[in-house]
């Protein structure tokens, strides 16, 4: 940030240590998806959503912060990717077992035409976000993560050996809508092709992003939320996006995906007189905020915090 409102952000938060990766945590949110089969498979708009919102409106505005429609617009907001053919992609190399897709979507009242679509079509356009699509979007997405050729996946820490091989995370056995075993798709499809600038773009932008459901960063993407976001970053730079872009849009998917969190962190940054359009959406997706140990501390510091009940990597 280069102003000092701005600087407010970091100045006057709590003294923070550096984040601890929490990597052995995976393993054991891997063996409670194993024991819920399917729970992992985030379901269509997210549960208790209407609640969500009126709980976290109701404190908002309380204290005259920044409203949820500034967050959370209620007619979505479009991301800058193209989806194109994609999703018939997922299904033709077998990431996406559209018998199975299809048939836990129905038993949560089926997908929606304009859903169907980004499935079955091979000239989708913009990807348009709302709350009530945010859960589908965050399968496809973490399908195409899954399944893309990247480095990040064959050489980050998900291949590290001292965590058992990359089969052992939630991001990888709990997606069980693919044909075949999870693994037999990870990191094999050429959806996309990175140049190396792009490529470098994805691995530094992917180390700075976070999110609140654990302490590890998009590029250890081990839970469904990280391997998603890591499939949005790809699609994003492969097509021409621009750091700034890349980060603008990932907090806004975040906040769709988590939005008792960044409501909260909202009424923080009110606190402090910062507006949520005046914050860095980088500083944002950072560690001190992003992070499960991040956004503990800011949500400690209020006495009665917006509930986060929203998206987690927890069934």
């Amino acid at each position: 940030m280069e102003n000092e409102t701005e600087n407010k952000i970091i100045e006057e938060l709590p003294e923070v240590q550096p984040v601890k990766k929490n990597y052995g945590l995976s393993v054991s949110i891997f063996i409670s998806a194993l024991i819920i089969v399917g729970g992992w498979i985030y379901a269509t708009g997210l549960k208790n959503n209407a609640s969500q919102k009126e709980t976290a409106t109701a404190s908002l505005s309380d204290l005259a912060l920044t409203s949820e429609e500034e967050l959370l617009p209620s007619e979505g907001v479009i991301l800058p990717v193209r989806w194109g053919d994609l999703g018939l992609k997922l299904a033709s190399a077998g990431v996406i077992d559209r018998q199975k897709f299809d048939s836990i979507y129905a038993s949560r009242g089926g997908i929606s035409e304009v859903d169907r679509r980004l499935l079955e079509e091979t000239n989708n356009g913009d990807i348009r976000i709302t709350s009530e699509n945010a859960g589908f979007l965050l399968n496809l997405f973490w399908a195409l993560g899954l399944g893309a050729k990247n480095e990040i996946l064959e050489n980050g820490p998900m291949n590290d050996s001292r965590y058992g091989g990359a089969g052992n995370f939630a991001s990888t056995g709990g997606w069980t809508l693919a044909q075949g075993n999870a693994m037999d798709h990870y990191s094999q499809h050429q959806f996309f092709v990175l140049t190396p600038e792009q490529q470098q773009l994805v691995e530094q932008v992917s180390k700075n992003i976070y999110r609140p459901c654990c302490d590890n960063s998009t590029h250890f993407p081990d839970c469904n939320h990280g391997m998603a976001m890591l499939g949005l970053l790809e699609l994003m730079a492969s097509q021409g996006a621009k750091e700034e872009t890349m980060y603008k849009a990932a907090l806004q998917v975040n906040a769709y995906w988590f939005p008792d969190t960044y409501l909260t962190i909202a009424q923080y940054l009110a606190s402090k007189g910062v507006g949520w359009k005046e914050a860095d959406p980088k500083e944002l997706l950072g560690a001190d905020y992003s992070s499960g140990s991040g956004y503990r501390r800011i949500k400690s510091q209020f006495t009665a915090p917006i509930q986060k009940s929203g998206g987690s990597c927890g069934v």
